[in-house]
């Protein structure tokens, strides 16, 4: 981060300093929210958690060499208190980025596919310059500051992942780090209990084009009707970008190979290029055509924008993640996160990938889709049968209607199996999995479906387990809040 005194962050955060015995001491490293990556220089945010208080882990911060802690009481070492911490955190990360005039910021959202639109663009943006992007999901209230504070004075570009669970809170995360450029990839059913209407989501997500400035630019989804009547909302430019003829940036002659990966042109204005993506699912060209359209406005040309997609790779963790087994068997683990729309789009690409072979489907519940959660389950267990897969195990109980809609299709010739847990989930796949079968497990990440991807592909023993609310990037703070899993699976 850029270098501030303990004085000049209490200013900015209106903290109290206590045990502080020289307010000139500056801040020069990471803000962290976890004792373990602190480290000389850098600033504690201690913060509640599902079973412990970050306050707990204030002097082990500071032994490691943080230079004080941002906290809500007195913990024993060099501190500022406030009475909000992450209203503090905002603060500081506005402070931050103000003092960076030539920083360029990009504000991504959407239903589905913000992380793997974030990754993509970094990757692209990177080319152009220092940029600063988020791990992992780091996309609320806590990691959208978290993130702004890494910005340095060699920072060119910072890209924001933005989340919402309600009306409001984009436009919060807008005032941390006002955007000059912000996209939005689409308007689904994720946190459909907590919103009640499509049209309540659409107002959410529309608040990132709305809070755009008349010199920056909007880039919306041609594709999505309710994404792109966003253009009223905005005085910024408005750039679409899809696979509708009208759109300004194009993806044309879509074709997935025999695993999923899409190859298409991209077309803006009168030139185009080959893209061949390394991303499994097709529905990662909207995610590679907002990115690209992205660093479209940057400054690249389409020849680069379609270099650089066909170079990037996936980033975050446990998102149409492939691991070929020495069996013949392939484990597609899609668990970070779950909702319908992206819930549609894993088990289209299982059938893509399946299409010579057999597919397995592990799925689990969606959480937070409210009164519409039986009927989006059972189209979902209806779409499985559907894709003809050869096993439908479905895991713990609240996921039942899945079942239920797959039995509705006549057609359908596999296996339902019900299983209550993941240990039980792990046992059906591997006394029904054979050579060249295609494993693809998903549901949301409060399920735990992860494990039983990492059992499968032996990378962490089941019974190895981490806590609930661990991040899959292994970046867990020591059990204080998190940086948020909304809507990111695509």
């Amino acid at each position: 981060m850029i270098p501030l005194s303990l004085a000049e962050a209490a200013e900015i955060t209106g903290a109290a300093l206590a045990n502080v015995p020289d307010p000139g001491v500056l801040l020069a490293g990471p803000v962290v929210i976890d004792s373990r990556d602190a480290r000389p220089g850098s600033l504690f945010a201690a913060l509640p958690g599902t079973r412990v208080d970050g306050h707990d882990f204030a002097v082990a911060a500071v032994r490691a060499g943080a230079a004080a802690v941002l906290a809500t009481r007195p913990a024993g070492v060099p501190a500022l208190i406030v009475a909000d911490v992450p209203a503090a955190l905002a603060r500081l990360a506005r402070a931050v980025v103000d003092r960076l005039p030539d920083l360029t910021i990009i504000g991504i959202t959407g239903s589905a596919g913000k992380t793997t639109t974030k990754d993509l663009a970094a990757q692209l943006i990177e080319r152009l310059g220092p940029t600063v992007s988020p791990p992992g999901s780091f996309n609320n209230e806590i990691g959208h500051p978290l993130t702004a504070l890494r910005v340095t004075e060699q920072t060119r570009y910072l890209v924001s992942e933005m989340s919402a669970r309600g009306i409001g809170h984009i436009s919060q995360l807008c005032q941390v780090t006002p955007p000059r450029i912000g996209a939005v990839l689409s308007v689904g059913h994720a946190h459909l209990g907590e919103f009640g209407s499509l049209e309540q989501v659409a107002l959410a997500k529309g608040e990132l084009p709305a809070a755009l400035p008349a010199d920056g630019a909007a880039l919306l989804n041609a594709d999505d009707p309710r994404v792109t009547a966003m253009a009223a909302r905005t005085a910024a430019r408005v750039v679409t970008f899809g696979r509708s003829p009208g759109a300004d940036v194009q993806a044309r002659d879509v074709r997935p190979d025999d695993l999923g990966r899409a190859r298409f042109s991209l077309a803006a204005g009168s030139d185009s290029a080959p893209v061949q993506l390394r991303l499994y699912g097709e529905h990662h060209v909207t995610n590679a055509l907002a990115a690209g359209a992205l660093a479209l406005e940057l400054g690249m040309t389409p020849a680069e924008v379609a270099d650089g997609l066909s170079a990037a790779e996936a980033r975050s963790r446990w998102r149409m993640e492939v691991t070929r087994l020495p069996d013949g068997v392939t484990i597609l683990n899609d668990a970070y996160n779950a909702n319908p729309d992206a819930m549609a789009a894993a088990i289209e690409t299982l059938s893509v990938m399946a299409a010579s072979g057999r597919g397995l489907a592990v799925l689990g519940y969606m959480t937070e889709l409210g009164a519409q959660a039986e009927e989006l389950h059972r189209a979902a267990g209806a779409q499985a049968a559907r894709a003809g897969v050869a096993a439908l195990i479905v895991v713990g109980d609240q996921a039942t209607p899945m079942l239920e809609g797959a039995k509705e299709i006549g057609s359908f010739r596999g296996e339902l199996v019900p299983v209550p847990d993941a240990v039980s989930a792990v046992q059906a796949v591997r006394s029904r999995m054979r050579h060249g079968d295609v494993v693809l497990v998903k549901a949301s990440h409060a399920i735990g479906l992860e494990k039983v991807a990492l059992a499968l592909t032996g990378e962490r023993p089941l019974d190895d387990r981490a806590p609930d609310d661990q991040a899959p990037d292994d970046q867990a703070p020591d059990d204080q809040a998190q940086p948020d899993e909304e809507d990111t699976a695509r």
